[in-house]
């Protein structure tokens, strides 16, 4: 699993121009699923992103998760993430699990999420056409490969 983290002061996602998700201080965490992943993937990359120590104490030192910030957290599937751009122009993504892989696995992450962050996380709706807006926050933004938890 793929995962961009975003810090923001605000985000939403928007789906055939209805809100379907919004938050205030929180993460807009982008998810991208590969036919390589499994639980070990989503239990250690759950609790990496909920207590992942990047919102500012009271002295402005990144010091401070999520989780212990109170802030929200948008979980968007994202299969471009896997994207493989080695041989010419054009994005393959063949390494990106296929929907009935990846829908029970992102829902298995988002579960995963909820019960580390104490609260309900709010999602993007999978296979559709997004629109997502964040204010990145810092701007800070993480990038975590599961492939590289060493």
């Amino acid at each position: 699993m793929i995962a961009v983290i975003q810090r923001v002061a605000q985000a939403s996602v928007e789906i055939e121009r209805k809100v379907k998700a919004e938050i205030q201080s929180g993460l807009v965490v982008l998810v991208g699923i590969e036919e390589a992943d499994y639980q070990e993937d989503i239990d250690w990359l759950s609790a990496k992103i909920v207590n992942l120590r990047i919102f500012n104490d009271g002295q402005g030192v990144m010091n401070v998760s999520v989780k212990e910030s109170g802030g929200d957290i948008i979980l968007v599937s994202q299969f471009t993430l896997q994207a493989s751009t080695r041989k010419g122009n054009r994005p393959s993504y063949l390494k990106a699990a296929k929907p009935e892989v990846a829908i029970p696995m992102y829902e298995k992450l988002i579960f995963a999420v909820s019960v580390q962050l104490g609260k309900a996380v709010q999602t993007g709706e999978f296979g559709a056409d997004m629109k997502v807006a964040l204010v990145n926050d810092g701007p800070v933004t993480i990038v975590i490969d599961t492939k590289n938890k060493t």
